[in-house]
């Protein structure tokens, strides 16, 4: 039985998956490209925007902690 394969999601290349240090990713490059598009925003998960207001408490209060 062969080892699993599998592709390096940035550059697609194929790879044994025992044997790859930086797995799913075939080198260090190819982790390095995949977290700068994270950083950059380029890659996000889907979801609701959180917007400005969703911080402020509905009676438009600032402060944390009521007295």
């Amino acid at each position: 039985m062969s080892p699993p394969t599998v592709t390096c999601p940035t550059c697609g290349r194929e790879l044994e998956w025992a044997g790859a240090p930086f797995r799913p990713f075939c080198s260090e490059r190819c982790r390095l490209i995949d977290l700068g598009a994270w950083f950059s925003e380029q890659r996000a998960i889907p979801g609701d925007d959180a917007g400005d207001d969703a911080a402020t408490p509905e009676d438009g209060s600032t402060d944390p902690q009521p007295k």
